[in-house]
């Protein structure tokens, strides 16, 4: 089963078929293959969905649509009351610790208008037949369909209490 975290660090190729915790999930390539990244959308059994920008970013939301978790540039986002902290991995000698350091306001602010852009940009260039599917589990079911619902209140997404996914 797919840990989201860990998985995050390591090549996304594999994505579709390794992330079983996403009971519905789509791969989107782009149609002209030197014009964007792999996309993974997907959603848990409880509704709370996924999508990872190829290995640059991934965000994670809960039943209600807010952030919980996030992966950008390198280091991980956890919601924590509301805000946003960061954890970057620091490899030791012996051991691997991860420095916790909550975002300033403004910092957080940019890392959410970041966020709904390029939500939106997603949204946009799947309606403009810029991306399609490389495939999808299930095979019969809309995941394009539901995903572009959810990406239509994108704009109000906003950071959860904690970073479950419930």
């Amino acid at each position: 089963m797919l840990t989201g975290m860990a998985r995050e660090e390591s090549d996304r190729e594999d994505l579709l078929r390794e992330a079983t915790a996403l009971v519905e999930r789509i791969e989107l390539v782009p149609v002209k293959a030197d014009n964007g990244e792999h996309i993974v959308i997907g959603f848990r059994a409880a509704g709370s969905m996924s999508v990872y920008f190829g290995g640059d970013a991934a965000y994670h939301f809960n039943t209600s649509g807010q952030l919980r978790r996030a992966y950008c540039d390198g280091l991980l986002y956890k919601a924590e009351r509301g805000k946003l902290v960061s954890l970057e991995r620091v490899r030791q000698e012996k051991e691997v610790q991860l420095v916790r350091r909550p975002l300033p306001d403004a910092e957080q602010a940019l890392f959410l208008t970041t966020m709904h852009e390029r939500l939106r940009k997603l949204a946009d260039q799947c309606r403009q037949n810029e991306l399609v599917s490389a495939g999808q589990v299930p095979a019969e079911a809309d995941v394009l369909g539901r995903s572009l619902a959810w990406l239509d209140r994108a704009h109000e997404v906003t950071i959860a209490m904690s970073p479950h996914a419930r």
